[in-house]
């Protein structure tokens, strides 16, 4: 088994903190739009802006690792589909939320964007009926 390379990647750099209002069910959305990793196949730059949102049972991602774990990412080449999938499984590993989406809106390349959308729901969990308001 290979070890990550220093300043990889990995779920250990998330930091969490207890949900304040866990008996109810909120959305929380997280902009991150300078995400950078590495084309595996040309080594060049790969741009994204990340959307996360989720709705956590007891606990939140803490702000400042989730800064620091997306910036690992710089020198690593990854696979657009799999960078996506393996950011939300270590977000969900970290803090294991009722439900959780990321969507990663990659730059332009060779004139194609990709956006990946990646979900995870908890097991048992049903989300709330819309409220509509009047």
């Amino acid at each position: 088994m290979s070890m990550p390379a220093p300043g990889a990647p990995t779920p250990a750099l998330l930091e969490t903190f207890p949900n304040p209002h866990p008996e109810r069910d909120y959305t929380i959305r997280i902009r991150m739009p300078e995400f950078t990793c590495l084309c595996p196949k040309t080594g060049q730059p790969d741009f994204a802006v990340l959307h996360l949102e989720y709705v956590a049972d007891q606990r939140c991602v803490e702000l400042k690792s989730l800064k620091q774990y997306i910036w690992a990412y710089r020198d690593q080449g990854a696979f657009h589909e799999a960078v996506t999938n393996r950011i939300l499984g270590d977000l969900v590993t970290a803090c294991a939320p009722r439900a959780m989406r990321l969507t990663a809106e990659f730059n332009v390349r060779g004139g194609i964007y990709t956006h990946v959308v990646v979900e995870h729901r908890a097991p048992g969990w049903t989300p709330p009926a819309p409220l509509h308001l009047p």
